[in-house]
């Protein structure tokens, strides 16, 4: 996919203009470190793609709306939690558009959502810490989250990033706790 791009009229302080092109794609990556619990079943949570609801903070609700589980094309709903500021629930349809267990990643894509995004793809993957110390039993790995967006109105770049590093970080501190 190319990033979409913009050409903005630049007047320098000269007073001569020139024009600029800026990407219109957000791109970003978040890496967090789980402790105590290895890939495989790092791997068994994030594979279960309608099961997010039970890891990640504010997500009320997430189930199969079509496809098969485990398999690219399944659509999942999912709702988050309403907040004093906030009128209405958010919600998302999302597809699964990649999924390798050899690799431990997949990646998605939001279809329809009442958010902001007009267009997301992200991809969890699942990594073991190279070099670790023999004596965590390859209990460390490393849970990356990559996204690729269009810019969602009312937001800065940074917020994004914000919002994907908060989840994921939860999702980690939950795994280390629970599994």
């Amino acid at each position: 996919m190319t990033p979409k791009q913009l050409t903005i009229p630049i007047i320098k302080l000269d007073g001569k203009m020139e024009r600029e092109t800026a990407s219109l794609r957000w791109e970003g990556k978040k890496v967090a470190q789980v402790n105590g619990v290895t890939a495989e079943q790092i791997w068994s949570v994030v594979s279960d793609f309608c099961n997010i609801h039970k890891w990640l903070p504010t997500i009320d609700t997430c189930y199969r709306v079509e496809g098969t589980d485990g398999q690219p094309g399944l659509v999942r709903y999912c709702t988050s939690t309403k907040t004093k500021d906030e009128e209405e629930t958010k919600w998302a349809r999302e597809r699964l558009v990649k999924i390798d267990p050899v690799e431990r990643c997949l990646s998605y894509e939001v279809l329809e959502n009442n958010v902001g995004f007009r267009s997301y793809v992200a991809t969890v993957k699942v990594t073991t810490v190279d070099g670790g110390d023999e004596s965590d039993g390859g209990k460390v790995c490393l849970l990356e989250w990559s996204f690729a967006s269009d810019p969602v109105d009312g937001w800065k770049k940074e917020d994004l990033e914000s919002f994907v590093d908060f989840f994921l970080k939860h999702w980690a501190s939950k795994m280390e706790m629970n599994l």
